[in-house]
């Protein structure tokens, strides 16, 4: 029996404690898109702005499945032609770009949600629902090593340099060695780290339960400085530039302006008033996401105003990706949509036949999704 969408509990916890200091080799530049031939993690690039440099066909075909055997939560990532997918019963999935074979399957032990894989030349890493994050060889799927942190792992991991930075429901953001598992320093917040950290210019930043947005230095895990959001936020944040964009559950999208350390603007729909799960794509000066008010929402990133709407038949808790012109995002009416970026016109659909909760995920051409029946879809050019 499928396990059923577990459900996202804001609970917030009144702790606060010192962080530990280790100083981590300086990063090298971040790219702000995701390049044509990988999708490494949660939204493409540690900007986490949801944007490819590949260009997908106009018109897509399926071109495989996989039966990973149990729902899909997690967003693929796609490097080296492999594409990297937990599934729901915990395993860990490595299958080939072109035909979806499985090369390998690493079980964790544990349920995987929505912690999607980041993967570098060596090896991928998972978090899970027994709050253990995992670093598995690229090459045959060995474990490489394993921390366990307080409780379980939904955020998504980010590698920058050679750290990972991953979240946990116990309230923490983690700094750990890429290549040992080491723990480098830990902030604590005041609830749980949901939400995938983004990191720019020496900063990695965190939205949360306690409504406060976090910028903290990836050198020592010190915390730089914060921003009341007024909402808790199980989103992910895109940076660009000196902003920062989110939904939140306060049915608000926010820009925050990171220089003068302030709320930008607010956008919210005037007619419908739903929470934001959907993690924002930013592309051509606009923050593009889905609602739970059904609709896909294109708003101007300079002020904050609606450029247009896209009407699915349920909730949009994916994340959209913008590639070559188009947005790819999945519905809960278990459709995979592409629209046109500038006007937001229904360009193609797939019908899934289960509800896509997990995001696409966009290289060398080809469009992957996971969907909540446990099947894994690819789509590349007729």
């Amino acid at each position: 029996m499928k396990r059923s969408r577990s459900i996202l509990a804001f609970v917030c916890l009144a702790v606060a404690g010192p962080q530990a200091q280790e100083r981590l080799a300086e990063p090298p530049p971040l790219l702000v898109s995701a390049p044509a031939d990988a999708w490494t993690q949660f939204r493409g690039s540690p900007r986490l702005t949801g944007v490819s440099a590949s260009a997908p066909a106009p018109v897509l075909k399926l071109h495989w499945t996989y039966d990973a055997g149990e729902i899909v939560e997690s967003s693929a990532a796609i490097a080296g032609g492999v594409v990297y997918v937990g599934a729901g019963n915990g395993d860990l999935l490595a299958l080939d770009l072109d035909s979806g074979t499985l090369r390998w399957k690493y079980t964790t032990g544990n349920l995987i949600g929505e912690s999607s894989p980041a993967v570098t030349a060596d090896a991928v890493y998972i978090g899970d629902l027994g709050g253990i994050l995992h670093a598995v060889s690229v090459r045959d799927g060995k474990p490489l090593w394993t921390f366990k942190a307080g409780s379980e792992i939904k955020s998504s991991p980010v590698v920058v340099g050679d750290a990972v930075l991953s979240g946990s429901y116990d309230g923490y953001l983690y700094a750990l060695d890429a290549r040992t598992g080491r723990q480098r320093w830990k902030v604590l917040t005041q609830g749980p780290v949901h939400a995938t950290p983004a990191v720019h210019d020496g900063l990695t930043f965190v939205a949360g339960c306690d409504e406060v947005f976090r910028a903290i230095r990836i050198a020592d895990g010190t915390e730089s400085y914060q921003i009341k959001s007024g909402a808790y936020t199980g989103a992910s944040p895109v940076v660009v530039g000196e902003r920062a964009y989110f939904g939140t559950f306060n049915n608000e999208v926010l820009a925050l302006d990171l220089r003068k350390r302030a709320v930008a603007w607010r956008y919210s729909d005037p007619d419908r008033q739903f929470p934001y799960y959907s993690s924002a794509a930013f592309s051509n000066a606009r923050v593009i996401l889905g609602g739970r008010d059904k609709l896909v929402h294109a708003i101007d990133a300079a002020t904050g105003t609606a450029v247009w709407t896209f009407a699915t038949r349920a909730r949009v808790d994916s994340s959209p990706v913008v590639a070559a012109g188009r947005v790819y995002v999945g519905s809960s009416d278990g459709r995979l949509y592409v629209l046109d970026e500038a006007s937001g016109k229904k360009l193609w659909e797939f019908d899934a036949g289960a509800a896509l909760t997990a995001s696409p995920a966009i290289a060398s051409g080809r469009v992957v999704i996971g969907s909540q029946d446990g099947r894994v879809y690819a789509f590349g050019a007729a």
